[in-house]
């Protein structure tokens, strides 16, 4: 068989025997068109095989019915090329090849006897070879010998470049130890270098291996033995694996042939398949270079970098910057690489691909739930140290942030991870086209790219309530974190790498919102876009959405939410809740009770107490396990509460308690308390985002007033009240107009409630069943038969 490889046909020949190799008389000839990337390997699998075996029966029939011509093979073009078992002749000439060329010959060698280029003074063989026609991604960059441009590795593998400066892409790398490995990988360490404590069941799964190891090449296995340098071949390969499915667990373990090409040693090749059992994918980790400190006891790390394509980047301008500030002593923490709109760009331009054409996009949605279940495992692994960076970053309160902005987040990865494989739609009975019949039925499909802007008060908890139904949707993201608290996020990207998932599908750009997030809801790829906010905000945003490509848009704005206590409440449970509904996460709370209405009898006895409960809160550093109020996110923010609790006093409300800085250093407010407010007051109208509670009375017995009061406000994110009559509460849920509405509690979200606004506090859902339908789209398909 004489194989023939051009830019659009290849083929085979069959030929009577002469003297020659292959120089005798043609019999028969096939031929097909070859892809772009066709390598022999792939044109011997796909034609070469399959027809060759069939035209050798052709030809053997031609020749029993005396039907077999012969051809005289022309001279004309002949080419007699050297073997290539020579290493010297499969050597790249890189210096001498355009990129097409440079294309053809890797792809000519693939994968036998395998191109090879000297990277860093080592032999490299490459395989897998593709045109490369995007934009050069950022990567390491890769001395070539001979070579005036160096290689970079990226997220998709190695660029090397031919005298024209065309790119090629290899995806896969063979070193001189016979190894295999990703060419995304190289210079890189593997996941799994440090996989963390065996669990009993994985060492027993270890010692198992080892016997099939010990059973195919019959030696005594250590852990840097090397599977074909101890003499293992192809089938020994597919023996290995095949085995390892039949242990008890492991039928669903996706392990593949070429896993023990890239883990060769049997202390590699028994991490990698750890990882896999564990939801992991055995790719690569992140290479950069962390922020490290030593705060709370313990050691922290995390990014400063954006993160785009699985890959840690600076921004396009590095020296664009910003600072992030400790709100505790107002020390920098380190200072982040800000997002332009160029950046924006390569990112979305990350999540289209992998949403149209990448591992996503063919994935399972059962995969999908088992790659979010294994990011909230190992955030869970990670609780400590993700609640010492939001503490710090944040000012949140440490056990707060334990049990709420980090375990809140944790559930929410959960809760929608379940939801992967339960997303379907319906047939639906339509009028058939008689004498036929019709079948019409609805599928749920994700949007595409999403962006997401999230906003510094529970910066975590916000990209995960966001995040998570977007991705159990299987769309891909581009997120912007809070400018001032973006660390979280950062780390829950680099968890997102060692879970899995592919490249593309979380992108995460820290940066201002002038421009980051002007840029993500003005992009044209970008389908929908999630935010929380202020209002003017996301009114702005709105704009930008319908301007742009009319991208869907559900928004979370600001609120004042009343919470109303009638004079037969438990008044030790509503003051406990009250303080609760305005002081939790030192106010900076969506839903806080912005304005709080008691009846009048019970008017002076609710402040009385709830006054002197405030004045026992322990205010201090969020790290101390004691304290339970905790400084302000920024300064900026602290400042406006100040002016807030000054126009308070300036319109004739009573400031009981507070209203000032506390003289500490540090952005830390006085928990404050005002009484007397009239509904036309400043404070009685504006949300404050801080610890001031709004206290106003209402006459005995009052309910339909006191509602009008409540509704008069162009807010409606949540509502509370306090009574025993089950008539009157559910009297109440039913006018007041908020998208939530509490009784006898406050506060009590979860995931799987559905949770969102009215009016100017926005439109659409986080959480529950609910927060899907935000990124889904519903395609009707109507079958006529």
């Amino acid at each position: 068989i004489v194989t023939k490889l051009c830019l659009l046909l290849g083929g085979f020949s069959i030929f009577w025997a002469d003297d020659g190799l292959d120089t005798g008389p043609l019999l028969l000839q096939k031929q097909t068109e070859l892809d772009v990337n066709e390598t022999v390997e792939s044109l011997y699998n796909r034609f070469l095989f399959p027809e060759g075996i069939k035209g050798m029966a052709e030809a053997v029939d031609l020749i029993a019915n005396g039907k077999a011509p012969r051809e005289v093979q022309s001279e004309e073009g002949a080419s007699y090329e050297p073997m290539l078992n020579k290493k010297e002749s499969s050597m790249v000439k890189i210096d001498e090849l355009n990129g097409q060329q440079l294309h053809n010959f890797i792809r000519g060698c693939d994968k036998v006897p395998g191109a090879w280029i000297t990277l860093e003074e080592q032999p490299i063989k490459l395989y897998g070879s593709q045109r490369w026609t995007k934009d050069i991604p950022n990567g390491l960059e890769i001395p070539v010998i001979g070579a005036t441009r160096p290689a970079v590795v990226h997220s998709e593998g190695l660029l090397l470049f031919g005298t024209d400066g065309q790119a090629v892409n290899v995806t896969k790398l063979g070193l001189e130890s016979g190894k295999m490995i990703p060419a995304s990988n190289y210079g890189q360490d593997a996941v799994g270098s440090d996989i963390g404590e065996l669990s009993a069941a994985e060492q027993a799964v270890i010692d198992q291996i080892r016997t099939i190891w010990q059973s195919i090449l019959n030696i005594e296995i250590e852990e840097l033995t090397d599977f074909f340098k101890s003499g293992a071949g192809s089938m020994d390969v597919t023996r290995l694996v095949e085995e390892i499915k039949e242990l008890e667990g492991f039928a669903n373990v996706e392990l593949i042939n070429e896993d023990v090409y890239m883990a060769t040693t049997f202390d590699e090749f028994t991490k990698l398949v750890v990882v896999k059992s564990r939801g992991g994918s055995g790719g690569p980790q992140l290479v950069f270079t962390p922020v490290q400190l030593n705060v709370n006891k313990r050691d922290i790390s995390f990014a400063n970098q954006l993160f785009i394509n699985n890959q840690f980047i600076d921004s396009s301008n590095p020296q664009r910057v910003l600072k992030t500030v400790n709100p505790n002593d107002e020390s920098i923490i380190c200072e982040v690489q800000s997002a332009t709109k160029e950046d924006v760009d390569k990112a979305v331009n990350a999540a289209n691909d992998a949403f149209s054409g990448g591992e996503w996009a063919v994935m399972n949605a059962r995969d999908r739930g088992k790659l979010m279940f294994r990011l909230a495992d190992l955030m869970e692994q990670h609780k400590e140290e993700l609640a010492t960076i939001e503490s710090i970053d944040s000012g949140a309160v440490y056990t707060l942030a334990i049990k709420t902005h980090i375990g809140m987040s944790i559930d929410t990865w959960r809760y929608f991870a379940g939801w992967c494989d339960k997303i379907q739609g319906a047939t639906i009975p339509i009028n058939n086209a008689r004498p036929n019949r019709n079948l019409s039925f609805t599928k749920k499909e994700p949007i595409g790219v999403c962006g997401i802007i999230t906003p510094w008060n529970y910066p975590l908890m916000m990209v995960s309530w966001k995040m998570a139904a977007c991705l159990a949707a299987g769309n891909t993201v581009v997120l912007k974190p809070a400018q001032v608290s973006p660390l979280t996020a950062l780390k829950l990207a680099e968890l997102s790498v060692y879970a899995g998932f592919p490249p593309g599908v979380i992108n995460i750009l820290p940066g201002t919102g002038s421009v980051c997030g002007q840029a993500i809801a003005d992009h044209p790829l970008v389908r929908k876009l999630g935010f929380t906010g202020s209002t003017p905000i996301g009114q702005t945003i709105m704009k930008s959405c319908a301007e742009s490509n009319m991208k869907r848009v559900s928004l979370e704005l600001g609120g004042k939410s009343p919470l109303i206590i009638f004079n037969d409440a438990d008044l030790d449970r509503a003051v406990r809740n009250a303080m609760s509904g305005v002081f939790f996460n030192k106010g900076e709370n969506c839903i806080a009770a912005g304005r709080l209405f008691v009846e009048e009898s019970i008017h002076d006895e609710f402040v009385r107490r709830v006054v002197e409960e405030t004045k026992k809160i322990k205010i201090g550093d969020p790290l101390d396990r004691s304290t339970s109020h905790g400084p302000q996110n920024h300064r900026a923010h602290l400042e406006k509460l100040v002016e807030y609790a000054d126009i308070g006093v300036k319109e004739g409300a009573k400031l009981v308690y507070g209203g000032k800085q506390v003289d500490r250093p540090g952005l830390y407010f006085w928990p404050t308390i005002f009484t007397h407010v009239t509904d036309s007051m400043y404070i009685a109208i504006e949300e404050s985002f801080g610890p001031i509670m709004i206290i106003s009375s209402f006459p005995n017995g009052d309910v339909d007033e006191v509602l009008r009061r409540a509704n008069a406000t162009e807010f409606g994110l949540a509502s509370g009240v306090f009574t025993r009559d089950i008539s009157r509460a559910l009297y109440v849920t039913e006018k007041i107009n908020a998208g939530t509405c509490f009784v006898n509690c406050y506060n009590k979200t979860d995931v799987a409630a559905p949770f969102g606004g009215f009016k100017q506090s926005g439109f659409g859902k986080d959480l529950g069943q609910e927060a899907l339908n935000e990124y889904l789209k519903t395609k009707t398909i109507t079958i006529e038969y």
